[in-house]
């Protein structure tokens, strides 16, 4: 059972990882790949979006950086090294 919650970690933690990676490309509405991108939306807003609104962007002249994957990456890594232990999973 940990070894299944260990992989289902590593899967969020890449899926919170590509969405970030395809929030910097910009896609047309008829791309198939928007279709992974919204999925992507999908399964990491219901932890992203709380974050967002509790955590203020870091303003960069006139850009703002959100910081909320960062610090939901962090804490996944973290839940994941104290529930996997050294092995990794």
């Amino acid at each position: 059972m940990t070894d299944l919650l260990c992989g289902l970690l590593l899967l969020y933690i890449v899926a919170v990882f590509a969405r970030v990676m395809f929030s910097w490309i910009p896609l047309s509405p008829e791309s198939p790949v928007t279709v992974v991108r919204t999925w992507l939306v999908r399964i990491t807003e219901p932890i992203m979006g709380p974050l967002r609104r509790a955590l203020p962007a870091v303003r960069l002249g006139s850009m703002a950086l959100d910081l909320s994957p960062i610090v939901l990456l962090i804490g996944l890594q973290v839940f994941r090294a104290f529930i996997c232990g050294s092995s990794g999973g």
